[in-house]
């Protein structure tokens, strides 16, 4: 097929093939499925080699997994595409894993992939074509339906998707995930991105450029079972909120107010009863109510507070966000490079 101009940065498509793609995948005692995982990620390597003439690497970031998952990440072999294994000095979460994928990519175009299984290989040609053929910038997933899933789950996920794209200007797809593929000028504009506190579905919604949305069915875990509940989740979607948006803060507010409007209504009312009917009006119990509920709002417009002070804290610590305590590199069909195990911080 002849390369044709599309709508990125004025380049063709087979000039941004030649940049390449890095597959991001961060594991967490993934040992039991990752070799599978990485024979069908090769697959893809190859058919996109012989179909499009496009290098490919993938990064394994181990993120402090408590069994075998980097000793079998590094005896990975590399056929048909690069391998590189990142070692985190331990569990910093995915999104400091994420961040690591990123910041250790060494092609331009970046696709990022959960490492049990559940993100289907054989989806990768499809978000491939989207950016190379039809010029989007970010190609993201989503699942086509939460039939499966209790109703309380979906109605959560409903609630915390209009919770955080309340007055916003770019919105977050809903039931978007992390499997997404990013064209290299959007990949270089999500890495300008400086803060620590991350949120990667709302980041790379918001730097813009031409997105799409494809959608799928996710396969079952290959092994063991899922490290998330119900206050994992819970916090995941907290700590969204507070990275991303202000919308908290707002609705703290319109709390306040609407509480301030209800207590003047209130106070009018008794004193009509009192001036025009002569009731007496019990004291105790609406006062005891009253209390209740006053403090019990300051205490979560504090607790709102409180989470958006730590992020400033943690912000102006200006910590790394994680520590490398191993970094190893495969050329395909090549021997190891192993590269020195000494710690070093990124930002």
């Amino acid at each position: 097929m002849a390369a044709k101009a599309t709508r990125s940065g004025g380049r063709t498509a087979r000039s941004r093939t030649g940049s390449g793609l890095s597959i991001v995948v961060p594991v967490f005692n993934e040992a039991k499925g990752l070799h599978a995982l990485h024979e069908r990620i090769a697959e893809m390597a190859r058919h996109l080699k012989m179909k499009r003439g496009l290098k490919v690497e993938v990064v394994y970031v181990d993120d402090g997994s408590r069994d075998d998952t980097n000793d079998v990440a590094k005896a990975l072999p590399a056929h048909a595409l690069d391998v590189q294994v990142v070692s985190l000095s331990r569990n910093f979460g995915k999104e400091a894993a994420l961040l690591a994928g990123l910041e250790h990519a060494r092609l331009d175009a970046i696709m990022f992939m959960d490492g049990d299984g559940q993100h289907p290989p054989s989806l990768i040609d499809t978000l491939v074509s989207r950016w190379l053929e039809d010029g989007y910038d970010v190609v993201y997933t989503a699942k086509a339906h939460r039939e499966n899933e209790p109703y309380l789950r979906r109605l959560g996920v409903r609630w915390f998707y209009d919770m955080i794209n309340w007055g916003q200007r770019q919105k977050i797809p809903e039931d978007a995930g992390d499997f997404r593929l990013l064209s290299p000028r959007a990949a270089a504009a999500l890495k300008q991105m400086p803060e620590r506190n991350r949120f990667f579905k709302g980041m790379s919604s918001w730097i813009g450029f031409r997105q799409v949305r494809v959608d799928y069915e996710p396969a079952a875990r290959a092994h063991g079972k899922t490290t998330w509940n119900v206050w994992t989740l819970i916090g995941l979607s907290i700590e969204g909120l507070t990275s991303f948006t202000v919308a908290p803060l707002r609705l703290a507010s319109l709390l306040g107010a609407l509480l301030a409007a209800s207590a003047i209504v209130f106070g009018l009312w008794i004193l009509l009863e009192t001036i025009l009917f002569g009731k007496d009006v019990p004291g105790y119990p609406s006062l005891v109510v009253s209390v209740m509920v006053i403090g019990g709002v300051q205490l979560l417009m504090i607790g709102i507070l409180g989470e958006y002070i730590g992020k400033m804290l943690n912000e102006i610590k200006a910590r790394p966000v994680y520590f490398v305590a191993d970094h190893s590199v495969k050329s395909a069909d090549e021997t190891p490079k192993a590269r020195p195990a000494a710690a070093r911080a990124a930002e």
